[in-house]
């Protein structure tokens, strides 16, 4: 079904994001500087019941009424904009009823394996430590992939007045006051049960009742573990379970999205389009960046190439609600990487002087292995030049695939440092997260580069030509010639990466209009 990925720009935003509630998108939408610009929006998933990580540890799918009403989804339709929204494959908030169930009914539950318990699944394949939780032998802990030091576990106390221990990737926290139990965690759930598979399938048929096109798997790739297998994208487990979810999706008509990190080296994006799923392309920012600093065409007309020689179908964005991916541009050991590690290094190091800020991956040790992301505004990460971030945006509104546009690099937004200092420990993805309200929206249209954002913008959502035929020129190396053509409907992209100028040129029944931006 990637082909079916429909081909309109899509802005990206948390339901509070703009306004205070998703009302507040809406009417910026219906504003006459809006108009055709968005076909689709990425609804963030603190539209639903959420308690953590701003969304992405779901208690349950049922639309958060603070900040959505089925007016606010109505009213998208009514502009013709399609939804995405995310599954969050791999876990559930402890505050979901299934957890919460658990709690009060112990071993009597009805989802008593619809959680890991961690001793029952590494039973025999380690030693007890002294807290009563089994640490895997060597071999196994070797090919575990963390998201934090330590062992992922959340201890639970039992209405029995035993202890479990459960398997949480992404995070977990108990509180004691008078000795009296209290939790906050990210539940992973068991792929084994079938109790989690009829969970999917109600799920999903609940956000195709929300209108939802396009579904974006949130981590997918730890969702299947195994007994001598890494907990991060194992084979064939992850395709089955993937593979399975796709007959539950098809007959709602809706299109699966898996999101992953992964060294560009492994070719996970190749086997993804070639098993005919879209890919989430976290290259491109990266390549943009260094385009544009390096005033060399090179690293991101390889990629560009490979896109189109092997019909890679992809969503693709320079900021977002998380950070600008690093560790995907790297080759590691199963191959050449999109960058050579000393330029990727180097961008970190810029992206850093220029405020950004970072979050590593760990090993069962507590080691850090590597930076994953920076975290920052793409105007930040392009040194607040006003130039280079409407280039970059020309740059991602003509490489094949569909544009996902995040709302605060739409408003020029700079790196939030108050809001990542408030945030405290982990809170640096907040540095690109500030809300704005109606009346920053009305600020922001009369600057230039919002302006001319749009403009781009509204060509590239409404204009045949790019559902044409797509060619690349020889030019210079700090130069970029793009066509898009379809019939007798043409857009063209002359830039100069050196100096941030750039024409965009538009064929439309014989008439040319010019775009120049210098």
């Amino acid at each position: 079904m990637k082909h079916d990925l429909p081909n309109r720009v899509m802005l990206n935003a948390y339901p509070d994001s703009i306004g205070g509630d998703l009302a507040g998108a809406v009417r910026m939408l219906q504003r006459p500087e809006f108009a055709d610009a968005f076909g689709q929006f990425y609804v963030l998933p603190s539209a639903f019941h959420s308690d953590l990580d701003r969304g992405f540890s779901i208690i349950d799918y049922d639309l958060d009424s603070t900040l959505v009403s089925p007016a606010d989804l109505d009213g998208l339709g009514a502009l013709g904009i399609l939804l995405k929204f995310d599954l969050v494959l791999n876990h559930l908030s402890v505050g979901s009823p299934q957890f919460q169930d658990l709690l009060e009914h112990g071993d009597k539950s009805e989802f008593v394996d619809f959680f890991i318990d961690w001793n029952e699944f590494w039973a025999g394949e380690g030693v007890m430590h002294e807290d009563g939780h089994i640490v895997p032998s060597e071999e196994h802990l070797d090919q575990l992939f963390m998201r934090k030091p330590g062992l992922p576990i959340l201890r639970v106390a039992f209405p029995d007045g035993t202890d479990r221990f459960y398997w949480n990737t992404f995070y977990q926290q108990v509180d004691v006051v008078d000795g009296e139990r209290s939790y906050l965690g990210q539940m992973d759930l068991n792929a084994q049960s079938d109790a989690v598979w009829e969970f999917y399938r109600s799920t999903l048929a609940k956000l195709a009742s929300y209108g939802a096109k396009v579904l974006r798997l949130d981590a997918f790739a730890y969702l299947h573990k195994q007994i001598g297998q890494p907990n991060f994208f194992n084979e064939p487990g992850t395709w089955d379970h993937l593979e399975r979810l796709r007959a539950i999706a098809e007959p709602y008509g809706l299109i699966l999205l898996p999101e992953i990190h992964s060294e560009y080296g492994a070719g996970i994006h190749e086997e993804l389009s070639g098993r005919d799923y879209p890919v989430y392309d976290f290259f491109l920012p990266g390549l943009v960046i260094d385009a544009i600093d390096s005033a060399n065409n090179a690293h991101l007309l390889r990629w560009v190439d490979e896109i189109v020689e092997r019909d890679i179908v992809t969503v693709n964005m320079l900021g977002c609600h998380d950070g600008i991916p690093v560790i995907d541009l790297r080759g590691g050991r199963d191959g050449e990487g999109l960058l050579p590690d000393v330029t990727i290094d180097a961008t970190i190091e810029r992206l850093l002087a220029r405020g950004g800020r970072v979050k590593n991956l760990y090993g069962a040790d507590g080691s850090k292995i590597s930076y994953y992301q920076v975290n920052a505004t793409f105007f930040s990460a392009l040194g607040e030049r006003e130039d280079r971030l409407r280039l970059a945006r020309a740059i991602q509104l003509f490489v094949p695939g569909t544009p996902q546009i995040w709302y605060l690099d739409l408003f020029a937004g700079a790196n939030d440092d108050e809001a990542a200092d408030r945030a405290g420990e982990g809170g640096h993805k907040e540095i690109n997260r500030t809300n704005l309200s109606d009346d920053d929206v009305a600020a922001g249209l009369q600057r230039s580069v919002v302006v001319d954002q749009l403009e781009m913008i509204r060509l590239r959502n409404t204009s045949p030509a790019f559902d044409g035929i797509f060619s690349v020129a020889d030019t210079a190396r700090h130069r970029l010639s793009w066509r898009w053509e379809n019939g007798e409907t043409a857009a063209v992209l002359e830039a100069d990466l050196a100096s941030a100028d750039f024409t965009i040129t538009h064929t439309l029944d014989g008439v040319d209009t010019v775009m120049q931006f210098d």
